[in-house]
């Protein structure tokens, strides 16, 4: 078993950054997906960035966060981070981490996050003028 656990979320105005952690601990797995998801209240799970774990492939971003926001691993590759940058209205939501063991899920955009077998709590973030 995994356990994620998130960490960084805020209110903030538009324009500004903030950076969430998405801490691993339990099993962790050499060759793993792993993945930030955006859940607004009445609206699907949107898939905002994912990235493989020792591969060096390109991370996924969502086009509404494309160019703003940064998945990267911690170098210990236990810690995920999501760095956004130029925050708008649209991106407030509940952001969760969430992680799966093998390529397949990131191989495939359009698999939602039940497809992934671990996720955290989530952290809020909150834009507003």
């Amino acid at each position: 078993q995994t356990q994620l656990a998130e960490s960084g979320g805020g209110s903030v105005q538009p324009g500004e950054s903030l950076i969430l952690t998405c801490v691993a601990s339990g099993s962790t797995y050499k060759d793993a997906c792993m993945a930030w998801f955006r859940q607004v209240p009445g609206k699907q799970n949107e898939k905002i960035a994912t990235l493989l774990v020792d591969e060096d492939v390109t991370p996924y971003y969502a086009d509404s966060v494309k160019g703003r926001f940064t998945i990267s691993l911690g170098n210990a590759k236990k810690t995920l981070y999501l760095q956004m940058n130029d925050l708008q209205v649209e991106d407030t939501g509940t952001y969760h981490c969430v992680a799966s063991p093998g390529r397949k899920v990131c191989s495939d955009p359009t698999l939602g996050r039940s497809y992934f077998a671990f996720g955290g709590p989530g952290t809020q973030v909150a834009v507003s003028s």
